[in-house]
């Protein structure tokens, strides 16, 4: 039996990445070869319990927005960031876990 309230995980850590980075769920949708909506990004930043499959569209979304904010040198230094590390009801979540680009999100934000 599955209640509402289950499935719904609150704001997620995704959206604190796009926020750093200055992403909007436009972008993400238009980078997406995907066929990605922008319900589904919605769903993903809200904590609407989201497949796997559809996570790891997200999260490569996500990855190949910023990649093209970044320089050469920045990729070299770039997180790919994974499911576990976007949504708190993934298996392998880490609620201590520390955003390695977050030097390289604030640098981009400001601009």
């Amino acid at each position: 039996m599955n209640s509402e309230n289950e499935l719904n995980h609150g704001t997620q850590r995704i959206d604190s990445i796009m926020t750093a980075w200055g992403l909007d769920n436009h972008d993400l949708v238009n980078i997406s070869t995907e066929q990605l909506t922008h319900k589904q990004v919605q769903k993903a930043r809200a904590g609407r319990q989201l497949t796997l499959k559809m996570m790891q569209k997200v999260a490569r979304a996500l990855n190949v927005a910023i990649w093209y904010k970044l320089s050469d040198e920045e990729k070299e230094a770039y997180y790919e960031y994974i499911h576990r590390d976007l949504f708190s009801y993934a298996k392998g979540y880490d609620a201590d876990w520390a955003d390695p680009n977050a030097p390289l999100a604030a640098k981009h934000a400001a601009e």
